[in-house]
């Protein structure tokens, strides 16, 4: 059993997300580089980033199967770029339309609906960039992998299609399963394609990709529950877990979860125990 109770999970995600920050500040190209203002935009759009969840799974996963995190590190900004890219267009007036996000004003409203569509479109873009940056010495093929991952994880049968099926059930309402494929895309895509990122460039074994995969769908779900959970507070939404299932269910669901979670963890030893933290850390978050 892991003892994620004296893991400072909070120094962890300080000090991997310092290194995220640092490796995006380098993939991001220079302000000269770009047209006009288009890197200031791209720029106030990636940074100051939220915890950097998204990248820091895909290196934990890495050192957890005994890799060089650093080998990772163009996986992990890549999957932060389109998560990035995705709060811009999330925040268009065609979308959420929202004023706000992290405490100043979202893209859109410093900048102007046509610069944020296009900044979201040159973040997308640049993630595959990025991406294609992954060098393992002597696997040449792990590139690719990593390309494709991004792709899958962040288009039509991911993130994108995800986004598409919430419009439609905000305007049609849904069932629980209904809300499951929602959530598997919008939520769930990018999360899993993450940690199966940084478990491609370990080298893991079909076995290991099987469970990292299990593993990172079932943060995707908590992560989205326990969301659902703090917003029914404040602003409840017809299309969400408490609402559907219930607010006891939906605790129940996450707990439960969480603990297969753990379980599938365990044979990794302890250099999983920072996966494990993670796990146990969206299911009592409060932020």
């Amino acid at each position: 059993m892991f003892d994620t109770v004296h893991f400072d999970l909070k120094g962890y995600l300080n000090k991997e997300a310092q290194i995220v920050n640092q490796a995006l500040e380098n993939y991001l190209p220079k302000q000269g580089q770009y047209a006009k203002n288009l890197g200031e935009v791209m720029r106030y759009s990636v940074f100051p980033g939220g915890k950097r969840f998204r990248p820091i799974l895909t290196l934990s996963t890495a050192a957890a199967l005994n890799a060089d995190p650093a080998l990772a590190l163009p996986a992990a900004c890549a999957f932060e770029l389109v998560h990035c890219f995705s709060l811009v267009h999330d925040d268009l007036p065609c979308m959420d339309n929202d004023d706000f996000r992290r405490g100043k004003p979202t893209v859109h409203k410093a900048y102007g609906e046509d610069t944020a569509l296009l900044a979201g479109d040159a973040l997308i873009i640049e993630a595959f960039n990025v991406a294609a940056q992954t060098n393992v010495p002597n696997h040449p093929e792990i590139t690719g992998a990593i390309v494709r991952e991004t792709a899958l994880a962040a288009g039509h049968l991911g993130m994108v299609g995800g986004q598409i099926l919430d419009m439609d059930a905000q305007h049609h309402g849904a069932t629980k399963e209904s809300l499951l494929e929602v959530h598997k895309g919008k939520t769930g895509a990018l999360i899993r394609g993450a940690a199966r990122a940084g478990a491609i460039v370990a080298g893991a074994s079909p076995k290991q990709l099987e469970e990292i995969t299990e593993y990172s769908e079932i943060l995707g779900l908590v992560f989205q529950i326990t969301d659902d959970i703090l917003d029914a507070q404040s602003d409840p939404d017809p299309i969400s877990f408490p609402t559907l299932f219930g607010m006891e269910e939906s605790k129940r669901i996450a707990q439960e979860k969480t603990n297969r979670a753990l379980q599938i963890l365990e044979p990794w030893g302890e250099k999983a125990l920072p996966l494990a933290a993670l796990a146990n850390y969206l299911l009592v978050r409060t932020v």
